[in-house]
């Protein structure tokens, strides 16, 4: 119930004229003497993470329904105070309905370009896209999920360029580690264990194209392997161990493996690779990081 206090202030029954609307004032398309600070172009302005549910088409058509974070921005030029935020949101509800490809993310910054009157437009979104693990040898399966994030911008001469960012986790067992155990129980018959740790590649590529998240997932399982179990019975890690221990690798190696995989496919036209290893002998972790090395590209 509303307090008598409140009723002074607020009526519910108050019904909204165009005339009242137009009467409302409008601070951000206000001139350019209310700018605070420097009179200069702003690269991106806009809303972060404002969320909904969004529909993606995995690879083999089926249509999943995903929360996603959306962040949408928009340039803004000199002389001008600020940009009408709500637009941003109602703009892309206009398309909440349809699956995310890569025209509709092409038709969602023309239209941000249009309805706020800017020369570039940036929208990124954010998600835990599931895929259907298959244990090592028992006949459990179970959902990897994995962070992803697909950016897009366009120029003020409407050239769209693509991103795809994922992060995948997955198991180092170091080489050197190994060979100091099967040292000690060779030459001292003493039990050693080689250390191992979860670790993390962080990609971030650009795209020329479709590129489906699950092609992305493919090639880091094939590059590196000892990707992390979800389902494990005592023979899926007895196999895990297995796995480590033929597939060692240092971070440098890491980086390597992944740069061989991503390098191959024509339509990655440029990538960053960053991997951590999340040390179990230090106190500290071990990062490499490597980009495919094209003139002013990634770095």
């Amino acid at each position: 119930m509303i307090s008598t206090r409140l009723k002074r202030f607020y009526d519910p029954t108050f019904t909204i004229s165009d005339a009242y609307k137009s009467s409302l004032p409008d601070l951000q398309n206000g001139p350019a003497s209310l700018i605070e600070g420097a009179n200069v172009p702003i690269q991106q302005v806009g809303i972060s993470n404002f969320r909904l549910p969004l529909k993606y088409a995995t690879r083999n058509g089926e249509v999943l329904t995903l929360e996603t974070s959306v962040d949408g921005y928009v340039s803004l030029d000199a002389g001008k105070k600020g940009i009408n935020m709500s637009r941003i949101i109602r703009t892309f509800y206009e398309f909440r309905d349809e699956v995310i490809t890569r025209d509709v993310l092409e038709y969602i910054l023309k239209a941000y370009k249009e309805n706020l009157k800017s020369r570039e437009s940036y929208l990124r979104l954010q998600l835990n896209y599931p895929m259907m693990q298959e244990s090592l040898r028992s006949d459990l399966s179970g959902y990897q999920y994995y962070t992803l994030s697909l950016e897009a911008h366009m120029s003020s001469r409407d050239e769209m360029r693509n991103y795809l960012h994922l992060d995948f986790d997955y198991s180092s067992a170091c080489p050197c580690s190994y060979e100091l155990a099967e040292h000690a129980r060779e030459t001292r018959d003493v039990a050693a264990i080689s250390h191992s740790q979860r670790s993390m590649a962080s990609v971030t590529l650009e795209h020329t194209g479709e590129l489906h998240p699950e092609l992305l997932i493919d090639l880091m399982r094939k590059a590196l392997i000892t990707e992390t179990q979800v389902m494990v019975k005592r023979e899926d890690e007895q196999a895990f161990a297995e796995l480590n221990g033929a597939y060692q690798k240092f971070v440098e190696d890491a980086t390597r493996l992944i740069y061989d995989q991503l390098d191959r496919r024509e339509e990655i036209r440029d990538f960053v690779v960053r991997c951590s290893h999340l040390e179990s002998l230090h106190s500290h972790d071990a990062v490499s990081r490597i980009c495919k090395g094209i003139p002013g590209g990634m770095r």
